[in-house]
């Protein structure tokens, strides 16, 4: 089976084995096709497709047995994990064309709270980006991206207007975001923002920022983004179960981005 969307080629044999899964194609404790099969099928290196089995692993929808194989695991009580998404995806989600102006690309020193987040030592230089995100022309964010050397001299050069840091991290140099850590706020628009933005000075923005990681923890690089607020908000949802409702925890379940398409027509 040939490969063709653009995600990382180890997602697409995730997403093909969990919905095989979830549709009860493959029952519980049914053996999933061996690592030699699922290469040969998605024309791929057993590598990549060990990824994807280690991925549906970790997510308890699959065990494996050394020299057997993999087996599908037990229906799960948990919500599935949070999928993390980046600008583009969120846009292609909402039925939105995403591009992106680059507004600076330059090389800086790191003040303490970048260098804290990425952590690199005060003053140590660091990529600067600074984007104007669009949603079909029409101005909807714009992010401040601080990238430790390494990372940043394999992004800064590449068409970074119909292309995100993950997309070309992970396709190019085969280097996965992993996870993200997340800080949300409230923040009034300054001059530079409200400029580029097309807001009112002082108006009230939405700031999310992000820390991404790859393999170990390791920062890839710190993000702080401006939402205007008339023109986007963030879904959360949460559930309760038998288990988490004894200790009064319910799991995150969703965590979306949902945007006012009618005002970006």
């Amino acid at each position: 089976m040939p490969i063709s969307n653009n995600r990382p080629r180890h997602e697409q044999i995730t997403f093909w084995l969990r919905d095989r899964i979830r549709s009860g194609h493959f029952a519980i404790d049914d053996k999933l096709p061996s690592e030699s099969e699922l290469a040969r099928q998605f024309k791929v290196s057993r590598v990549t497709v060990r990824r994807a089995l280690q991925t549906l692993e970790g997510e308890h929808m699959i065990y494996r047995s050394q020299g057997l194989g993999s087996f599908v695991k037990g229906r799960k009580t948990a919500p599935d994990p949070l999928n993390m998404n980046d600008f583009m995806e969120e846009m292609r989600m909402n039925g939105l064309d995403a591009t992106s102006i680059v507004l600076e690309s330059i090389i800086d020193p790191a003040p303490k709270d970048v260098a804290s987040r990425l952590n690199l030592e005060v003053g140590t230089k660091v990529f600067r980006l600074v984007r104007l995100r669009l949603a079909n022309g029409n101005p909807i964010a714009l992010d401040y991206t601080w990238l430790p050397a390494f990372y940043g001299q394999l992004v800064v050069d590449d068409d970074l207007k119909k292309r995100t840091i993950f997309s070309i991290l992970e396709k190019e140099y085969n280097i996965e975001i992993t996870s993200g850590c997340y800080y949300l706020q409230a923040e009034n628009a300054t001059d530079y923002l409200s400029t580029h933005l097309g807001v009112p000075k002082g108006s009230a923005l939405f700031r999310m920022d992000r820390i991404s990681f790859t393999l170990g923890d390791k920062p890839v690089y710190y993000q702080q983004r401006y939402y205007r607020n008339d023109r986007m908000m963030y879904r959360m949802k949460v559930e309760r179960n038998k288990v988490s409702g004894e200790n009064g925890k319910m799991p995150l379940s969703e965590f979306s981005a949902e945007f006012q398409s009618q005002d970006l027509d």
